[in-house]
């Protein structure tokens, strides 16, 4: 386990047993809370890590959200999802916060649902899920990388014969370079560089929206939601899970663990950091790319920055824009390989050795590496970001985030009935536990619909 225990007691002046947290010594924890989740960064270095687990280029797919939701469900739909996990981040921090300071201290997502709700909902639902989320968006991830390595080789090559599968392979080498970063701390520095990134590439999304969008290159506006009454009700679950899955997070507790102690209070200010860059870029691209675009958005909103081949904007433009995209798509790839690093190195290393012994480096080398490159292949076989996008929204991130949170905060504080904090998070957790059943169905029902245009390896 990932919970540090209390190493002393003291008496209060009533004779009875407090716990205190001290520091634990390094043979309490197990090689993958010692090795990949070690407690040493600031509230500075927070901030960076969920910044990058946040802010992603999935969020260029928000103008296609809006597709489905129109204008005013759209904007409400980003708005309440900002609120709602800012929120709900703030209470997984607290709950971790408050069995800190009675002296168990979770290092991980798992850890802290095995103390609430009990041993098989941390290991076969909590733990499951998480690892079904966090091994999705790594695939996920390639995938959109090798696609935005795509487009800049149709730039300088329309008719070139290398087909969508090998771009996935070359983004995948980076990415199993980059894995082998001992921990997570360690990715602090990328992570600050992977934040700038973010930035620049939500500003030339924007722009190109703008530039195109006042211009007579763009498409006519249209603002209307295709389809019958069925696909418009399909596709309103489908945005709103692919609004939860860029707001998604699932690595909390596992980002909170990378904190020095104590930990009050660093966690609110990094995610303040983190949503400051969440309100400027996602509601910047949303808005701008459905302006420009309307019912046409792609699901990436640089696919409209071609027409038939051609660019819209300067090609020099689009080559910087993916190249922004793919490299920050490399450090959140490397993020969310975190927990599957942390598994393996608890499975498979030893505490007792030292981080960069050949006891614990030929282990790691190995894992990280069949790990990375079963994604890079699974990648390349089923080809279909939107799609995968949505179903890890409605199956992962929608109770990791919006659900689990709420529940674990009413089980931990006990609030009172009569208190709004009680009802607030009852209302929560069971609006999206429905949202996130529907958005289930929703996902799979759209995957059966399109199983006809997959094939493996395709070159979409």
């Amino acid at each position: 386990m990932g919970t540090l225990q209390p190493s002393s007691t003291a008496v209060n002046g009533r004779g009875e047993a407090q716990a205190s947290e001290e520091p634990i010594t390094q043979k309490q924890l197990d090689a993958g809370a010692l090795f990949v989740l070690k407690s040493k960064g600031s509230w500075v270095h927070c901030g960076y890590h969920l910044t990058t687990s946040i802010v992603a280029p999935s969020l260029l797919s928000l103008p296609y959200a809006f597709t489905a939701l129109g204008w005013a469900t759209g904007v409400m739909s980003l708005v309440v999802g900002a609120m709602v996990t800012f929120y709900s981040y703030n209470l997984i921090s607290m709950v971790l916060e408050h069995h800190a300071q009675m002296g168990r201290r979770h290092l991980r997502f798992r850890d802290m649902a095995h103390d609430i709700l009990g041993p098989k909902w941390g290991m076969y639902y909590v733990g499951l899920i998480q690892f079904m989320v966090c091994y999705g968006s790594v695939l996920a991830l390639t995938l959109l990388g090798g696609q935005c390595l795509k487009t800049i080789y149709l730039l300088s090559n329309p008719n070139g014969p290398m087909k969508l599968y090998e771009f996935v392979i070359i983004f995948g080498c980076l990415m199993l370079i980059l894995a082998q970063i001992p921990s997570f701390h360690s990715l602090r520095h990328i992570n600050l560089i992977s934040l700038v990134l973010s930035l620049a590439y939500s500003a030339c999304a924007t722009a190109g929206s703008i530039y195109i969008g006042s211009s007579s290159k763009g498409p006519k506006k249209d603002y209307s939601i295709n389809g019958n009454t069925e696909s418009r009700i399909v596709g309103v679950f489908n945005a709103i899970a692919i609004i939860a899955t860029t707001f998604g997070n699932g690595i909390i507790p596992e980002i909170q663990a990378t904190l020095a102690p104590p930990v009050k209070g660093k966690m609110f200010k990094g995610l303040c950091v983190c949503y400051a860059v969440v309100t400027v870029t996602f509601f910047s691209v949303a808005i701008s790319g459905y302006w420009a675009f309307g019912n046409q958005a792609e699901g990436l909103i640089l696919s409209n920055f071609m027409d038939n081949g051609e660019p819209l904007v300067p090609k020099w433009f689009i080559f910087m824009t993916n190249m922004f995209a793919i490299l920050q798509l490399s450090a959140v790839g490397v993020v969310y390989c975190q927990p599957t690093n942390e598994v393996l190195e608890r499975t498979f290393g030893d505490p007792t050795s030292g981080e960069f012994s050949a006891r614990n480096v030929i282990p790691r080398l190995i894992g990280r590496s069949l790990s990375v490159i079963a994604a890079i292949t699974i990648a390349a076989m089923l080809p279909f970001f939107g799609d995968i996008n949505s179903l890890i929204g409605a199956f992962g991130f929608i109770p990791l985030d919006f659900v689990l949170p709420a529940i674990f905060f009413n089980l931990t504080f006990k609030p009172s009935g009569r208190r709004l904090t009680f009802w607030l998070n009852g209302t929560i957790a069971t609006v999206f536990s429905i949202l996130g059943v529907v958005s289930a169905v929703a996902a799979v029902r759209q995957m059966s619909l399109d199983a006809k245009n997959y094939r493996l390896f395709a070159n979409v």
